[in-house]
Protein backbone atom coordinates (compact mmCIF):
# COMPACT_ATOMS: atom_id res chain seq x y z
CA UNK A 1 0.00 0.00 0.00
CA UNK A 2 1.49 2.97 -0.74
CA UNK A 3 1.57 6.13 1.07
CA UNK A 4 3.13 9.43 1.63
CA UNK A 5 2.64 11.15 5.15
CA UNK A 6 3.54 15.11 6.01
CA UNK A 7 4.60 16.48 8.08
CA UNK A 8 6.22 19.69 9.55
CA UNK A 9 3.23 22.12 9.04
CA UNK A 10 1.50 23.99 11.96
CA UNK A 11 1.25 27.79 13.27
CA UNK A 12 3.81 30.61 12.53
CA UNK A 13 3.72 34.21 12.29
CA UNK A 14 3.65 36.19 9.47
CA UNK A 15 7.34 36.84 7.69
CA UNK A 16 8.45 33.28 9.09
CA UNK A 17 9.44 29.98 8.16
CA UNK A 18 8.11 26.33 7.71
CA UNK A 19 9.71 23.46 6.11
CA UNK A 20 7.57 20.64 5.04
CA UNK A 21 8.27 17.11 4.60
CA UNK A 22 6.69 14.38 2.64
CA UNK A 23 7.67 10.52 3.48
CA UNK A 24 6.82 7.71 1.43
CA UNK A 25 6.11 4.24 1.10
CA UNK A 26 5.20 1.09 -0.27
CA UNK A 27 6.40 2.19 -3.65
CA UNK A 28 9.95 4.05 -4.54
CA UNK A 29 9.72 7.48 -6.34
CA UNK A 30 13.29 7.50 -6.96
CA UNK A 31 12.05 7.94 -10.89
CA UNK A 32 8.86 9.94 -10.53
CA UNK A 33 7.72 12.95 -10.33
CA UNK A 34 6.50 14.79 -7.24
CA UNK A 35 4.72 17.62 -5.59
CA UNK A 36 3.26 19.74 -3.23
CA UNK A 37 -0.61 21.43 -4.04
CA UNK A 38 -2.30 23.33 -1.15
CA UNK A 39 -5.75 23.87 -0.88
CA UNK A 40 -7.70 27.08 1.08
CA UNK A 41 -11.04 26.60 2.76
CA UNK A 42 -13.73 26.68 -0.08
CA UNK A 43 -11.25 26.73 -3.08
CA UNK A 44 -10.01 24.12 -5.62
CA UNK A 45 -6.48 22.68 -5.29
CA UNK A 46 -3.78 24.78 -6.03
CA UNK A 47 -0.85 23.69 -7.45
CA UNK A 48 2.62 25.06 -5.40
CA UNK A 49 5.97 23.04 -7.13
CA UNK A 50 6.48 20.13 -8.80
CA UNK A 51 10.38 18.65 -8.85
CA UNK A 52 11.52 16.23 -11.50
CA UNK A 53 12.78 13.01 -10.35
CA UNK A 54 16.03 13.65 -10.26
CA UNK A 55 15.88 17.07 -8.33
CA UNK A 56 17.73 18.90 -11.38
CA UNK A 57 14.25 20.66 -12.18
CA UNK A 58 11.51 22.62 -10.38
CA UNK A 59 8.78 24.33 -10.73
CA UNK A 60 6.19 26.73 -8.99
CA UNK A 61 2.96 28.29 -8.59
CA UNK A 62 3.29 32.49 -9.33
CA UNK A 63 2.18 32.49 -5.83
CA UNK A 64 5.05 30.99 -4.46
CA UNK A 65 7.67 31.92 -6.60
CA UNK A 66 11.30 32.98 -5.16
CA UNK A 67 9.82 32.02 -1.40
CA UNK A 68 9.36 28.55 -1.40
CA UNK A 69 11.77 25.70 -2.56
CA UNK A 70 11.04 22.04 -3.28
CA UNK A 71 13.69 19.48 -3.17
CA UNK A 72 13.94 15.55 -2.43
CA UNK A 73 16.13 12.52 -1.53
CA UNK A 74 15.75 9.65 -3.43
CA UNK A 75 17.37 8.09 -0.90
CA UNK A 76 14.99 8.85 1.90
CA UNK A 77 12.30 8.73 -1.07
CA UNK A 78 11.08 12.06 0.88
CA UNK A 79 10.50 15.41 -0.81
CA UNK A 80 10.27 18.37 0.93
CA UNK A 81 8.88 22.18 0.82
CA UNK A 82 10.93 25.02 2.29
CA UNK A 83 8.87 27.99 2.98
CA UNK A 84 10.42 31.21 3.76
CA UNK A 85 8.57 34.96 3.93
CA UNK A 86 5.18 33.27 4.87
CA UNK A 87 2.37 35.56 4.57
CA UNK A 88 -1.47 34.92 5.95
CA UNK A 89 -2.24 34.12 2.25
CA UNK A 90 -0.71 30.80 2.68
CA UNK A 91 -2.62 29.13 5.26
CA UNK A 92 -4.40 26.11 3.66
CA UNK A 93 -3.97 22.44 4.05
CA UNK A 94 -0.90 21.30 1.90
CA UNK A 95 -0.64 17.93 0.16
CA UNK A 96 1.81 15.90 -1.24
CA UNK A 97 1.61 14.72 -4.18
CA UNK A 98 3.28 12.29 -6.87
CA UNK A 99 3.00 10.63 -10.33
CA UNK A 100 3.25 6.53 -11.39
CA UNK A 101 5.57 7.66 -14.29
CA UNK A 102 5.84 10.03 -16.65
CA UNK A 103 8.81 12.95 -16.68
CA UNK A 104 6.09 15.70 -16.10
CA UNK A 105 6.63 17.55 -13.32
CA UNK A 106 5.08 20.48 -13.56
CA UNK A 107 1.09 19.24 -14.01
CA UNK A 108 -1.61 22.31 -12.33
CA UNK A 109 -4.31 20.31 -12.62
CA UNK A 110 -4.60 17.59 -9.62
CA UNK A 111 -6.27 14.72 -11.40
CA UNK A 112 -3.08 14.33 -13.24
CA UNK A 113 -0.99 13.33 -10.08
CA UNK A 114 -1.67 9.44 -8.68
CA UNK A 115 -0.56 9.61 -5.05
CA UNK A 116 -1.81 12.13 -2.32
CA UNK A 117 -0.65 12.16 1.33
CA UNK A 118 -3.48 13.29 4.07
CA UNK A 119 -2.28 16.75 3.71
CA UNK A 120 -0.81 19.27 6.60
CA UNK A 121 -2.58 21.84 8.22
CA UNK A 122 -0.13 25.40 7.83
CA UNK A 123 -1.41 28.60 9.51
CA UNK A 124 -0.21 31.99 9.39
CA UNK A 125 -1.12 34.82 12.17
CA UNK A 126 -0.03 37.95 10.67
Amino acid sequence: QVQLVESGGGLVQAGGSLRLSCAASGRTFSNDPMGWFRQHPGKEREFVAGINWSGGSTSYGDSVKGRFTISRDNAQNTVYLQMNTLNPDDTAVYYCTARAGGSVYYFQNPERWDYWGQGTQVTVSS
